[in-house]
């Protein structure tokens, strides 16, 4: 969404970039993230797409978002290259990646030559996985969990190390060849150092330290349910960040009103004790009616056979 207000001294341009759509009932089951910001350069940039959609120029690269179906599919190759190059030169690299779905083959073999690089790449793949982890000399530094909870995981997320600089990007668009070559997806990067240090330190990683709701791929493509182990709490993210949420809400508004808990369904436990004998029961036979009497009363007719 893009925004051209004349503010008291010029004219400045408000953009909200996220990873879900504008729809009022999906809003209530997805999770998603958004970012509402006024920097120049990345308002610019989204005034640029809208200007490309419309014919009213051609697309002219840029610097700071990735656009599908133009560039973001290369874009991302040179990013998962950098991370290969940084391990192979002994510099801090990893990948996290958070998507619906990973299918893209160029992507997967590119993520492979990252692992063979020694290059740690932790994936949360809710949906399709085409990529096979823990395979000895292949995918032995790769780890994929899928997380299905109370409400659909939508959002995307892209984090590189980029050698102790960590770079951050939200994107609409899974690691598909429909989404690289086929739609309009944006990906764009999260440059405020709070926001981007939440994202790493406490969004991502809430994911990870999942032992409710989170599965981990086999390399055989079977999923394995993640438990505590230990005195590992059983967290779930979902249930964090609404605790969160519902925290932050209280002292933005300085309600003291208690949460309102879940409603929980009650669960009938069967009895030990053998159930009783059903006892036999007699129906009552109707009363006979007028002509049912009249008919028992008739003595039988005898039939007669005519002879020929």
């Amino acid at each position: 969404m893009l925004i051209v207000r004349r503010d008291t001294d010029q004219l400045r341009r408000y953009v909200h970039l996220g990873t879900g759509n504008y729809h009022s009932r999906t809003a209530r089951i997805y999770t998603d993230f958004s970012l509402l910001t006024s920097e120049p350069q990345l308002s610019e940039e989204v005034a640029t797409v809208f200007n490309t959609l419309t014919g009213l120029a051609g697309y002219p690269g840029l610097k700071k978002m990735m656009v599908a179906p133009f560039d973001m599919h290369s874009r991302l190759i040179k990013l998962i290259e950098r991370e290969r190059d940084n391990a192979q030169a002994g510099k801090p690299a990893r990948i996290v990646a958070k998507l619906n779905a990973l299918v893209d083959q160029e992507i997967i073999e590119k993520l492979y030559e990252a692992s063979c690089a020694e290059v740690t790449i932790n994936l949360i793949v809710r949906g399709i996985c085409c990529l096979r982890p823990k395979i000895p000399d292949l995918s032995e530094n790769i780890r994929v969990i899928s997380i299905v909870g109370r409400f659909l995981e939508h959002s995307r997320i892209f984090h590189f190390e980029n050698a102790g600089q960590p770079r951050v990007f939200l994107s609409s668009a899974d690691w598909m060849p429909r989404n690289f070559y086929r739609r309009i997806e944006l990906a764009f990067p999260v440059e405020n150092p709070a926001l981007r240090d939440q994202i790493i330190n406490e969004v991502l990683p809430s994911f990870w330290n999942d032992r409710v709701k989170a599965r981990e791929l086999q390399p055989n493509g079977t999923y394995r349910r993640l438990k505590p182990e230990g005195s590992e709490p059983r967290a779930q993210a979902q249930w964090h960040f609404r605790e969160v949420s519902r925290e932050r809400a209280k002292k933005m508004t300085g309600s003291k009103k208690k949460s309102r808990a879940d409603k929980l369904i009650p669960i009938t436990v069967a009895s030990d004790k053998p159930a009783a004998p059903a006892q036999s029961r007699t129906d009552p036979q109707p009363a006979p009616s007028a002509f049912a009497k009249a008919t028992a009363d008739k003595p039988p007719s005898t039939a007669t056979t005519k002879q020929s």
